[in-house]
């Protein structure tokens, strides 16, 4: 497939070419157009998982990765037990954000909670609040306040 031109006809004519295209590892210099929201809801991509975003999360994210790195690959259930005995402040609000992507997949996309399981779980860094404190003989030292944006992608297995 030499170019493709995403409009309404295209996609609905060749969707499963297009989808093939997108599918298969490419090189980069034959990069394919990033499709916008209308088109990926035409060609039904990303209908095969549940994701959900927590942002602005008042933990740093180091501290967030070791809780997200216990629960990748696991099954939905597994991974609801590792979080409610991990005793880290992050265990809370990555089971709420499991409990939203799980909700999404099963309600939005209609996949079945029995084969879901934890594609990815990022940490990625929010914004620093930048606070200061005074110290010996008239100095100051700056504390970094670091905030997290926390996503998790549930995927169902074949």
């Amino acid at each position: 497939m030499e170019k493709i031109i995403l409009n309404k006809e295209n996609i609905e004519k060749n969707r499963d070419e297009i989808l093939a295209a997108y599918a298969a590892s490419t090189k980069k210099s034959s990069k394919l157009p990033t499709p916008t929201k209308k088109q990926k809801k035409l060609l039904g991509m990303g209908k095969d998982q549940g994701i959900a975003t927590a942002k602005y999360i008042r933990i740093a994210p180091r501290k967030v990765r070791i809780v997200a790195d216990l629960i990748k690959g696991k099954s939905i259930d597994d991974a609801y037990a590792i979080l409610t005995y991990t005793p880290k402040a992050a265990s809370p609000v990555l089971a709420k954000v499991l409990k939203s992507a799980e909700a999404n997949a099963v309600n939005n996309n209609g996949l079945n909670r029995e084969n879901l399981y934890v594609e990815t779980a990022v940490a990625n860094p929010g914004p620093v609040l930048k606070r200061y404190i005074p110290r010996a003989r008239g100095s100051a030292s700056s504390i970094k306040k670091r905030t997290s944006h926390v996503t998790i992608v549930l995927k169902e297995r074949v």
